[in-house]
């Protein structure tokens, strides 16, 4: 037997952070869980102390969500109880009534809204009245971590069937504390009939895309999402000079007593964004709407995005042709965007532990699942048997190869001292500011935060 109702987290936030990689619409992070068609991801978010996760506008990083007061529907007599959004809760009621009904249990789903679930998540799972299983973006697993809240997960032979970055993403040291399902990440949209070739530097689609705006032909030259800083966003190209957040062990693990944004690489990084702004190549006017539409109607030729953004460009323009490709190298290396990953995990307070491990083994990794789930919100599998059944998919493939060289937006809890100065700074750059100073007092003001 299985019961579903919906959750409504009623809160009163006293100072909310949300999580990251995006689904809707783009706002800078994402803890990713900016993020997760259009959803966020991944998480979303902006200068607050935050970046995308997936399930918002961009995928993001989050500090640790403040004191909130949740209404929350209580386990009753469930074996079983599984925290979903409405897609997803969707998409695996058939899975989850076949797996009660082969094993004579009572379950019940819970349909918990975007907006508070991280928050739900660590608040109730401690109570022993939280979900069993529950699916969120990869950035909340260092917190999940410290606080004790999810349960490792040892999928043996099956994790050659994984995307090592996925899996990654979704690991903490040499453990595993997530199931994952989907990858995402940004990637360069180019209108092939205003550009015909791809760039093969930046530097040559800066060229292009200001030839065409002082022409006329167009008025944004890059519609990607600037407003408040986008530290998301801009990561391809902070990247191609070499740039990180903080460097990783030999362990997997990140030294957090480092920070790359006032690094030699960093600090590069900045003198160019600095130029790029005063070419007026970015711009902090693009807020994600301007993204969309500007691409959409052709009066941008080159966008920078996720796939959470697709439905909404073909839809305001669907005449457009374009491509999605890697974005190109600014610097002497590859560009690496972040990438999200949307997971299940298990909850360490399940009394039913072995129950749940079984379902996530069992039902959830198969490629019957993993296709339920792609369908149900196309994003690149991360079960690897999926993605190559789905393959064909252009939009698929070229957020693949835009992906192909990146690294996971770090899951650790000090990523919520990170963004609000690192996007402060990029709007102090649009102003004029002198790029070492700014990127420099960023990476102090990160410091401070951390103790460090």
């Amino acid at each position: 037997m299985r019961k579903r109702s919906k959750l409504i987290a009623g809160l009163a936030v006293l100072s909310l952070v949300a999580a990251a990689c995006g689904d809707d619409e783009e706002t800078e992070p994402a803890a990713t869980e900016a993020p997760a068609g259009t959803e966020a991801p991944a998480g979303t978010e902006a200068p607050a102390a935050t970046e995308p996760t997936e399930g918002t506008e961009a995928p993001v990083a989050t500090e640790a969500p403040a004191e909130t007061t949740t209404t929350i529907e209580g386990r009753g007599d469930a074996d079983l109880v599984f925290w979903l959004d409405d897609t997803r809760a969707t998409a695996l009621a058939p899975i989850i009534d076949a797996f009660a009904a082969e094993n004579g249990l009572n379950v019940k789903i819970i349909e918990v809204a975007e907006d508070g679930f991280r928050n739900a998540v660590n608040q109730t799972i401690p109570t022993g009245e939280g979900p069993d299983i529950f699916v969120g973006a990869h950035d909340w697993v260092g917190e999940m971590v410290a606080n004790g809240i999810v349960a490792p997960i040892d999928l043996g032979p099956s994790a050659e069937n994984y995307n090592p970055i996925a899996l990654d993403a979704v690991s903490v040291g040499e453990s595993l504390y997530g199931l994952p399902y989907a990858v995402e990440n940004v990637g360069l949209l180019r209108n092939t009939d205003l550009v015909p070739e791809a760039p093969a530097t930046f530097a040559e689609l800066e060229e292009i895309a200001l030839a065409l705006r002082d022409e006329g032909t167009i008025s944004v030259p890059l519609a990607v999402q600037g407003e408040g800083g986008a530290p998301y966003h801009y990561y391809p190209m902070y990247t191609s000079f070499g740039g990180y957040v903080f460097p990783r062990n030999a362990d997997g693990t990140y030294d957090t007593t480092q920070v790359g944004l006032d690094a030699p690489e960093g600090l590069a990084a900045a003198e160019a964004f600095s130029g790029w702004y005063e070419s007026g190549l970015l711009s902090q006017d693009v807020t994600y709407d301007i993204m969309i539409s500007s691409f959409a109607s052709g009066d941008a030729p080159f966008a920078i995005t996720g796939p959470w953004a697709i439905p909404q460009i073909t839809e305001a323009g669907p005449d457009l042709n374009f491509v999605i490709e890697p974005v190109p190298p600014a610097g002497d290396q590859e560009s690496k965007p972040f990438i999200g990953a949307q997971s299940f995990y298990v909850s360490s307070f399940s009394e039913n532990q072995a129950l749940a491990l079984t379902f996530l083994l069992d039902y959830v990794n198969t490629p019957e699942t993993m296709l339920a789930l792609y369908e149900a919100q196309p994003r690149a599998p991360a079960y690897i048997p999926t993605f190559e059944e789905v393959a064909g998919d252009p939009v698929l493939a070229g957020f693949g190869a835009a992906g192909a060289n990146g690294e996971p937006l770090p899951n650790i809890p000090e990523m919520g001292a990170v963004f609000t100065p690192w996007s402060d700074a990029y709007v102090l750059l649009s102003q004029g500011n002198d790029p070492t100073t700014t990127f420099t007092d960023a990476a102090n003001q990160i410091r401070d935060a951390l103790g460090s």
